[in-house]
């Protein structure tokens, strides 16, 4: 992925493939990488693949929080001279496409959300441990996950690392009490754009009654679970989201 990440002005983002753009937008615990098999698989299919990275410890607390970082989201498809986009969001991610879909739904085409909050309160807060040692850490980043094995040396030294800094702290709790304000559901049910819900079948973070609740509430949406998987299918199987995400564009025709 490395070698197509570019910096312009404000914006750091991965780009690849051409056609028309999925803009991907990563949740709190670990970055643009969680989503390697989709920035390989979707430019083969014909499309653009655009991975901005959200200022999430980098903004002024007053702009730490779902709004802003909407409104970032936006700013950034303007700067891009993007018509419409597919907006694609985990976890914090999923939220931050909600809301940017409730505020400029012009600009979105479709919507395809994989363990967002934006419903269930716990979501951000639990799943995010506050502080302790390296192994409780550990254990919390496995348990995001069905298989513990998901959670790569890389990902628990990068969610203690930010545990440990007291800015990040103040600032992902901020996040996590924006999120709860920006509750959608109220919302959801005058939201037309076409959804595409994407849902581990073992999602501790937004259990599966989550996506279930998502799906009642959003008019134009449809379901699909993944089996033996926790809070991030695309990760753990990347392969079966993309199959799914894929044929669902193509029912879409988007």
């Amino acid at each position: 992925m490395k070698e197509n990440f570019k910096k312009e002005g404000k914006y750091t983002y991965f780009e690849a493939g051409e056609g028309t753009p999925i803009i991907v937008l990563h949740g709190l615990m670990g970055g643009l990488s969680n989503f390697g098999g989709v920035a390989d698989f979707f430019p083969k299919n014909g499309y653009k693949v655009v991975i901005p990275e959200l200022p999430l410890y980098t903004q002024n607390i007053l702009k730490t929080n779902v709004k802003a970082f909407s409104k970032f989201v936006k700013d950034f498809i303007v700067f891009k001279g993007f018509e419409r986009v597919i907006l694609l969001g985990n976890s914090l991610g999923g939220h931050v496409g909600l809301y940017h879909t409730k505020m400029y739904p012009e600009k979105v085409a479709a919507l395809i959300l994989t363990g967002s909050s934006g419903l269930y309160e716990s979501a951000m807060g639990d799943s995010y441990p506050k502080r302790g040692d390296y192994e409780y850490i550990k254990l919390k980043t496995q348990n995001v996950f069905f298989n513990p094995e998901m959670a790569s040396k890389e990902l628990v030294d990068e969610v203690f690392a930010i545990v440990n800094d007291r800015i990040k702290v103040i600032k992902t709790l901020t996040i996590a009490k924006s999120a709860i304000r920006h509750n959608m559901a109220k919302d959801l049910p005058k939201m037309q754009t076409p959804t595409c819900l994407i849902w581990g079948k073992d999602d501790k973070v937004t259990p599966p009654e989550v996506a279930e609740e998502f799906h009642k509430l959003l008019p134009n949406s449809d379901l699909y679970w993944v089996d033996n998987c926790g809070h991030a299918a695309m990760m753990e199987h990347p392969d079966e989201f993309n199959k799914i995400m894929l044929e669902w564009l193509e029912k879409n025709k988007l």
